[in-house]
């Protein structure tokens, strides 16, 4: 989830041409991808004994080989077989992620559904509130070892918590190219620590292996139904973050992601929470905090060092990924332009975005001082992760059908029982919506909410700029009928709609009364398909010698630059000098009026949006120097 860039070839190593060997795209992917997987050991074995009824001193041998097994069945199901299986196989030209897996199924379907592109806002809203309580809990749970190593501190885990995470956002206006650089390093540190501390406690009781066998955990839901539910929601625990391995596809790659997976994220884990479970089971005082009390006494606080480190870099995946998220979701028109700084010269995927920065810092503290401890926050983790689970689920069922061209019963047999078990963990998370699951409901309904009112208010703003434009084809002829003084230079007029008149050449026309001698109508168009050639972005008409038609076309993952995109133009003939050009925009003041459209309260929302998205001329990189705007009032 972290900085996004073309996809690159796995399959290559250094070779002096500046890409990545196949190790070291290894190596990022365990710092990036599996940061928030890999933390869950500090606290979904100790939230599945908590919810069974586990309590210091006495621990039930059946139950502990239950719980084991279901967290191993759920990791091989989950994040084996549905994510690496198939999931990573569904890639939109090589990017993944919900909205690339959205566009992906709605571009394939026919007549491209409206209910797929609820479902890809729905998704894309969910993970915004996974991306809030991610980093609360996960660098809680590492801080809260303080309590383990030195119980009088216990007061000061949350400031240190908060401090933490404020040093990690502040960070970000900076970039995170050098940090990441020793992400992978420091996460392969800790998984290898997982799997060793794991393998020194099953040796002290080798029989917790026997968690492997799925009886254990079929037996436990059958004979304990009544807190089943309950369980199966601290269980899930175990797997938040596999929604990582496809998000951070375009990134790394699918062999590198499933090399690191099976290669150590997977059996690391899987040894730390049988280790876990053995540790239980010797130390049954331990259920408390068994993952730092399973840690010798002079490598408690060294772990408590590692466990925050690797949490940091865990939450700094999913700020990385909130940022990327968001910007794509602006270049398929679902928000508003927010500005976005780049913090890299090579990388065009290492952004800095300060609103959605503040924005997360805000809501993750208050959680975190709200909540206080990881325990009450895991009752908040779970909705988001299994509902964006379910989403990805029924939209690779009408990829499987649409593009990889599966008959209808191949079909079902793998997307049914992978529906069937995401239903059942987001039932089972769902009934701990009163103890704090509401929160990222409440977060993805009010991003959900924004991201209708502005597609909705953008198509009602068309319509009523539309009805008020002149046909270009209109203005052209008049043009052509009389004679205009001209000017020496180039002008691009900037426009929505490339079929009408753009308000900005009506309002220069009206009050300069000159024409340019060279005037290009500009339209900026956003792919379904995450890049695009250089040799497909532009297309060029020309309808007489001053008058002529661009339209360029950006990939929903790439930057809009549109004077690096005219330098691509002179190839097809088109002849200007950037310092002689001007670009006319039309800047546009909403009002609302009692017209029939949106309600009144939508439309004040409407309008806050646009009043703080960022100016067109810094979101297409247009020189400030080079640019007039003009202004109109439109009622909405």
């Amino acid at each position: 989830m972290n900085s996004r860039q073309m996809p690159v070839d796995d399959t290559e190593f250094e070779d002096g041409s500046g890409h990545k060997s196949a190790p070291a795209l290894v190596l990022g992917a365990l710092g990036v991808v599996y940061g928030d997987i890999g933390t869950s050991p500090l606290y979904a074995f100790r939230e599945a004994l908590h919810a069974s009824g586990q309590t210091e001193g006495l621990v039930d041998g059946a139950q502990i080989l239950g719980l084991l097994s279901m967290i191993v069945w759920a990791l091989t199901v989950i994040v084996s077989i549905k994510y690496v299986g198939f999931v990573l196989r569904a890639d939109n030209r090589g990017e993944g992620g919900t909205l690339s897996l959205m566009t992906l199924a709605r571009e394939s379907a026919a007549g491209r559904p409206v209910w797929i592109l609820i479902l890809g806002v729905i998704g894309a809203s969910l993970f915004l509130g996974d991306a809030l309580i991610t980093p609360a809990i996960s660098v809680l749970s590492a801080v809260e070892g303080l309590q383990v190593v030195a119980p009088q501190l216990s007061n000061w885990v949350v400031p240190v918590t908060v401090t933490i995470l404020a040093g990690l956002f502040f960070v970000q206006r900076f970039g995170t190219g050098g940090v990441a650089a020793i992400f992978g390093p420091i996460t392969a540190l800790w998984f290898l620590v997982l799997g060793l501390t794991g393998v020194i406690h099953i040796a002290e009781h080798p029989g917790i292996l026997a968690a492997i066998s799925p009886h254990h955990a079929i037996g436990y839901l059958f004979n304990h139904s009544g807190i089943a539910v309950i369980v199966l929601g601290a269980v899930f625990l175990a797997v938040t973050g596999a929604e990582a391995l496809y998000v951070d596809l375009g990134h790394f790659g699918r062999r590198p992601i499933i090399t690191a997976w099976f290669g150590l994220v997977f059996p690391c884990l899987l040894l730390n929470y049988f280790g876990q479970g053995a540790f239980v089971f010797t130390h049954p005082e331990q259920v408390a905090h068994p993952f730092f009390g399973m840690q010798p006494d002079w490598a408690k606080l060294p772990m408590v060092i590692l466990a925050t480190l690797a949490t940091v870099i865990a939450s700094q995946a999913v700020i990385s990924g909130a940022y990327s998220l968001i910007r794509q979701a602006m270049h398929l028109n679902l928000l508003p332009r927010f500005d976005i700084r780049h913090t890299s010269e090579t990388q065009a995927g290492q952004i800095f975005m300060p609103q959605v920065n503040l924005l997360l810092f805000v809501a993750v503290v208050i959680l975190v001082i709200n909540f206080r401890s990881s325990s009450n926050l895991s009752a908040a983790y779970g909705i988001a992760v299994t509902g964006e689970m379910l989403i990805t689920a029924v939209l690779l069922f009408v990829v499987m059908r649409n593009i990889w061209h599966w008959s209808l019963l191949p079909t079902i047999a793998v997307t049914i029982p992978l529906l069937a078990i995401d239903t059942s963990f987001f039932i089972a998370n769902a009934a701990k919506f009163a103890q704090g699951g509401w929160v990222p409901v409440v977060v993805a309904c009010t991003v959900a909410v924004l991201m209708q009112t502005w597609v909705s208010g953008r198509k009602l703003l068309a319509e009523r700029t539309r009805a008020d434009e002149v046909p270009l084809e209109g203005i052209l002829g008049s043009l052509a009928q009389r004679q205009v003084p001209t000017v020496p230079g180039t002008a691009v007029f900037l426009t929505s709609d490339i079929e009408g008149a753009p308000t900005a050449l009506l309002h220069s026309l009206k009050h300069y009364k000159v024409l340019h001698e060279q005037n290009v109508i500009l339209g900026v168009m956003t792919s379904t398909s995450p890049y695009i050639a250089d040799e497909d972005k532009i297309f060029l008409e020309s309808f007489n010698p001053r008058f002529s038609r661009m339209i360029i076309t950006f990939g929903y993952m790439e930057t809009p630059n549109i004077p690096r995109a005219l330098v691509l133009a002179k190839k097809l003939g088109m002849k200007f000098d950037i310092m002689a050009t001007s670009f006319f925009l039309s800047r546009r003041t909403l009002i609302p009026s009692a017209r029939k459209g949106m309600p009144f309260w939508q439309d004040r929302i409407f309008i806050a949006l646009a009043k703080n998205a960022s100016s067109a001329t810094e979101y297409f990189h247009l020189p400030t120097g080079r640019v007039v705007e003009l202004g109109i009032q439109v009622a909405i």
